[in-house]
């Protein structure tokens, strides 16, 4: 057969296409798993089994999807985890009325931190032991001493009370009343417990604790425990302001 330059092309554009390889399962899964869906799922995980159950094999088989997959987006597990820990900063509203007195800015901010830690009960753990300097990570402590600095603190005490919110706000979470049970019967069980206790001491020796029994063991109002919390941190820091710091 004569190959003319037409006759040329077409064959050649042919074999170009038959020899171009056929997209496979891993390619398909890469296309439909986004990065952001696999932090949506890994999140969700650790919040209901915890940090430890959270692997990178058993998430890939929640979403129905190779490991390989999974290694597209992050290398390693602690590459998830720094992952996971960013949206936890991300998820913090940073819109904070700039016009309002600082310590109503510094509440709000507090506030909604706890309102994200609440929310994931893995974040306290995440934000211990992974935390990195990351973009979404500086910008909620940025925003902290900003407001810090606009209300009168120094860069010292600023600082300070920048780190101090995250601690004292980490420390709230981990010590809600009641948190340490996993069912309703057993915190109602575990309370009951502690009433007894507090209730058969020598009211001569510890006549407040035995009168103050039910009031030290309840763990029915989380929100006074939070409102507390927050009250104290926001009235520690104007003390310090008004001490001129």
């Amino acid at each position: 057969m004569t190959c003319t330059s037409y006759s040329c092309q077409v064959t050649s554009s042919s074999r170009t296409a038959k020899s171009k390889p056929e997209p496979g399962p891993a390619d398909a899964e890469r296309a439909r798993l986004t990065k952001s869906a696999v932090v949506d799922r890994a999140l969700a995980l650790a919040d209901s089994d915890g940090l430890d159950a959270l692997t990178i094999r058993k998430l890939a088989t929640d979403l129905g999807v190779t490991p390989m997959a999974l290694y597209w987006h992050f290398r390693s597990k602690e590459e998830l985890l720094v992952g996971l820990v960013d949206r936890v900063w991300a998820e913090i509203d940073l819109d904070v009325d700039r016009s309002a007195p600082w310590p109503d800015q510094l509440r709000k901010l507090f506030e909604s931190l706890l309102a994200v830690l609440r929310a994931h009960p893995a974040a306290p753990k995440l934000l211990l032991d992974f935390n990195k300097q990351t973009e979404a990570s500086l910008r909620p402590m940025e925003l902290t001493l900003e407001i810090l600095r606009g209300g009168g603190f120094d860069p010292e005490h600023a600082a300070g009370i920048a780190r101090y919110a995250l601690w004292n706000g980490i420390m709230l979470v981990m010590s809600e009343p009641g948190s340490e049970w996993l069912s309703v019967e057993e915190r109602v069980q575990g309370q009951r417990k502690k009433q007894i206790t507090f209730a058969m001491l020598s009211p001569d020796a510890f006549p407040q604790l035995v009168e103050c029994a039910v009031a030290m063991t309840t763990s029915d109002d989380p929100e006074f425990h939070y409102g507390l919390g927050v009250n104290l941190f926001i009235a520690g820091v104007e003390a310090i302001a008004a001490q001129g710091r």
